[in-house]
């Protein structure tokens, strides 16, 4: 090339520039690429339940009777917590009727002595 200096502070500016440059897109990628934790927890969570669907098919021979192994045991969780979520929503239905009714010496205005 015709006009371009080749000396040793030259190419170390240009060094210099081309890492200041290389730093700054570094950070500029990161803080575009930026995860939310949550978001991170949920894509988890979904790629654990995708490899036990998959590990369910390959254990019965197909999609379908992994489907019916996982529905089978919904079922099953189902029936079991809608006891116990029936009668804790009825126990704090009755908390909440008891607090509403109850009339302690402290809730009662103070009256003052006669003198």
């Amino acid at each position: 090339m015709v006009g371009v200096r080749h000396d040793a502070n030259g190419t170390d500016e240009l060094k210099a520039d081309l890492r200041e440059a290389y730093e700054r897109g570094r950070r500029d990628e990161r803080a575009m690429r930026k995860r939310h934790p949550v978001l991170m927890t949920f894509t988890f969570i979904a790629a654990a339940i995708g490899i036990v669907l998959l590990a369910l098919a390959a254990v019965n021979g197909s999609f379908s009777g992994a489907g019916g192994v996982v529905d089978k045991n919904l079922a099953v969780a189902a029936n079991k917590a809608e006891p116990a979520v029936r009668d804790a929503a009825s126990s704090a239905g009755e908390a909440v009727r008891d607090v509403g009714q109850d009339d302690t010496p402290a809730t009662q205005p103070a009256t003052q002595p006669a003198g």
